[in-house]
């Protein structure tokens, strides 16, 4: 089993353009990828690229999308290491990368910013490696 860690975009982007993982891949993300999720799609629905009912149904299938969530301690410790060693002024993208660091084979996302901080810290892999077996 191999398994990714997603962020909050790709999970949005995965739902949206109806991409489920190949048998054999397991997600991972930190338990914060729903809440972090919703407020995208409210965001994008008081941008009015998205309507309500679309947002709404986005989250319905984000929620039935198997996730294996993780917020414990050693996950939340390393999130603080990584964030404070490189000076980042949130954890959020740090939560992601000490996921991959712990419990994953490598990160996917579509966030350039969040790519960019994750390349020397996890391997990365792009989104095709999702539907590939």
């Amino acid at each position: 089993m191999t398994r990714y860690v997603i962020d909050a975009p790709t999970l949005l982007h995965l739902v949206s353009a109806g991409i489920r993982p190949a048998a054999g891949h397991q997600l991972v993300a930190p338990s914060s990828i729903r809440s972090q999720a919703l407020a995208l799609l409210f965001a994008a629905v008081r941008t009015g690229e998205l309507t309500e009912e679309q947002a709404l149904e986005q989250h319905e299938r984000l929620t039935e999308l198997k996730l294996r969530l993780l917020g414990d301690r050693v996950s939340r410790r390393t999130a603080w290491r990584i964030a404070r060693d490189h000076d980042w002024e949130t954890i959020s993208d740090a939560e992601y990368i000490a996921v991959a660091q712990l419990q994953a084979d490598a990160l996917v996302t579509i966030d350039p910013a969040l790519a960019a901080k994750a390349e020397h810290l996890v391997p990365l892999a792009h989104l095709d490696a999702l539907v590939n077996a």
